[in-house]
C-alpha cells in the first residue's frame, strides 16, 4: 500500500490495536507464586475459562486460570460483541436431518445462553453497554431472501422466536444502503462491549480469590499414576489440580493435541471508524441494530456503544497479516455497503483468532478426565459464558440437565493436527455456494 492510500483511509492516530482496548485495555495480571496444587486448573482466561473459575471459586474451590498471553488478549476482547442465539447451520434443516426434538433441545440451549449471559450482566452488575438492540439480516440475494423467510418462519411456528421481514423496498428504513435484496429483523437479539464485559468478568473472579497467571503458556497437562489429579507443566513451573479445563477455543495450542485436533482456528478481521458526525451515524444504522449479511462467509456492522463510531468485519481467514491491506479490503466493504462512508477514515483494525468445527456445531464435554468448552462458530460471547457456566456445575456435581451440544462425538478428520491449510478452499466453496443460491432465484 502507498503512503498516499494509507493517508487518505487511515487516520494520524491509527492504531492496529482492537477498538475495545481503548476502554478496557489489557492489564498484567499475576497469580502469586505457583502453588503446589489447585483443586482446579483452567488452561485459558476468555469468557468460558472465568466464568467456569468464578463459579467454582465461589463454590470454595482453589482455582488457577493460565493464559499465554495477557488477559483478555484473545477473542473475548477482540470479537464484535454480538449477542444471539444463531448457529451456522439452518434449524428448518438441522430438524430435517436429526429429528424437531434434537433441533429444539439445541435452540434451548442456545436460548439459555443468551438469556444468562445478559441475567448474569445484571447481577454482576457489569457495566458493558449490555442492551437488547435486535439484528438485521441483510440478504445479498432473493434466494437468500426466501430461504431466509423460510427458516425464520419454521423457528416461530416451533420455537415462537420473533421475527419480521424487510422487504428491499423498506431496506433504507434500517440501513443506508442498496446493496442488499431486503431481509429481516430479529427484535430481541443484543449486543455489548466485550472488552468491558470481560474486565468485568476478571474483576469478579479476582474478587473471588482465582489466581490469574497471564503470560505463562501451560505446555502441558497429564494425568498422574494414581488418576485422581493432573500435573500441569506451565513456564513457570509444575502444579497439580484434581480438575483441568481447557477453554481456549481459537487459541488452541499443539500441546493439547486432542483438541487441537478438533477446532478449526481462523482469522477475524474488524475495523473502526474514526468519530462520525451524529446524524451520518444515526443515518446508517438508525435502530442501531447489529448487522449481519447472509454469506457463509458474513459481513457485520454495528455502532459502537460508547463513541460516534462505526464497526464493522468481514472477509474472514482471507490470509491478509498487513494492517495497511487489511484496511484497504475492509475500507472497500464498508463503501461498498454503506457508500456515505466512502470517505470517512478507519481509527482502528484488528484481527482475532476464532475457532469453528467439522460439524460446525459448539462443543462440550469431558474427554479423558478434562474438561472442555470451544468451537463457537460466531456465538462466542453467550456460548462461551454459557459453557463456563455449565462445566463448572458439572465438576461440583451440581443436578444440571445435559447440554444439547455434549454430543457423543466431537469429529476431526484423519491426519488433522490443528494446522487449517484447507481454509482457502473452504472460503472459496463457501462464496462459490453463496453464488449459486443466488442464481437458482
Amino acid at each position: 500500500m502507498t503512503h498516499d492510500i494509507e493517508t487518505a483511509i487511515l487516520t494520524t492516530d491509527f492504531r492496529n490495536a482492537p477498538y475495545w482496548w481503548d476502554a478496557a485495555p489489557l492489564a498484567e495480571s499475576a497469580g502469586g507464586g505457583l502453588a503446589p496444587s489447585y483443586d482446579a486448573v483452567i488452561v485459558g482466561s476468555g469468557y468460558t475459562g472465568l466464568r467456569a473459575a468464578l463459579t467454582l471459586a465461589r463454590a470454595g474451590r482453589s482455582v488457577a486460570v493460565f493464559d499465554k498471553e495477557r488477559p483478555g488478549y484473545g477473542a473475548s476482547r477482540r470479537n464484535a460483541g454480538f449477542l444471539g442465539r444463531t448457529l451456522k447451520k439452518s434449524y428448518v434443516d438441522l430438524k430435517a436431518a436429526k429429528g424437531a426434538a434434537y433441533a429444539s433441545a439445541i435452540y434451548r440451549d442456545l436460548s439459555m445462553a443468551y438469556e444468562s449471559t445478559l441475567a448474569f450482566i445484571d447481577e454482576e452488575g457489569i457495566d458493558c453497554h449490555a442492551v437488547r438492540c435486535g439484528r438485521l439480516i441483510a440478504v445479498t440475494s432473493a434466494a437468500h431472501y426466501a430461504g431466509l423467510e423460510r427458516e425464520l418462519a419454521g423457528m416461530k411456528a416451533d420455537l415462537g422466536l420473533p421475527y419480521a421481514m424487510v422487504p428491499r423496498a423498506l431496506m433504507r428504513e434500517e440501513m443506508a444502503t442498496d446493496l442488499y435484496d431486503g431481509g429481516a429483523v430479529i427484535p430481541d437479539l443484543g449486543s455489548l462491549h466485550p472488552g468491558l464485559y470481560h474486565r468485568g468478568l476478571m474483576t469478579s473472579a479476582l474478587a473471588a480469590g482465582v489466581a490469574i497467571f497471564g503470560n505463562c503458556e501451560v505446555t502441558a497437562v497429564e494425568q498422574t499414576v494414581q488418576g485422581e489429579r493432573f500435573r500441569v507443566t506451565t513456564i513457570a513451573g509444575q502444579t497439580r489440580a484434581r480438575d483441568v479445563v481447557v477453554a481456549t477455543n481459537g487459541y488452541t495450542p499443539k500441546s493439547l493435541p486432542w483438541h487441537a485436533r478438533r477446532v478449526i482456528p481462523f482469522v477475524g478481521y474488524m475495523a473502526a471508524t474514526e468519530p462520525l458526525p451524529p446524524a451520518l451515524l444515526e443515518k446508517q444504522l438508525p435502530h442501531r441494530r447489529t448487522v449481519i449479511d447472509s454469506n457463509l462467509d458474513i459481513d457485520f456492522f454495528r455502532p459502537a456503544p460508547d463513541s460516534p463510531r462505526l464497526l464493522f468485519g468481514g472477509a474472514t481467514a482471507n490470509g491478509l497479516k498487513d494492517p495497511a491491506a487489511i484496511a484497504t479490503l475492509l475500507h472497500g466493504r464498508l463503501a461498498r455497503a454503506l457508500p456515505d462512508l466512502a470517505d470517512v477514515k478507519l481509527s482502528h483494525v484488528w484481527t482475532g483468532q476464532c475457532a469453528g468445527t467439522f460439524d460446525m456445531m459448539p462443543h462440550i464435554g469431558c474427554h479423558d478426565g478434562i474438561w472442555y468448552g470451544m468451537g463457537y462458530n460466531f456465538a462466542g460471547v453467550p456460548m462461551g459464558s454459557y459453557f463456563g457456566l455449565r462445566i463448572a456445575q458439572k465438576i461440583l456435581g451440581l443436578p444440571v440437565e445435559a447440554s444439547a451440544f455434549e454430543a457423543a462425538t466431537f469429529p476431526t478428520l484423519p491426519f488433522y493436527r490443528g494446522n487449517p491449510w484447507f481454509l482457502p478452499i473452504a472460503m472459496r466453496y463457501f462464496a462459490w455456494k453463496d453464488a449459486r443460491l443466488a442464481r437458482s432465484a
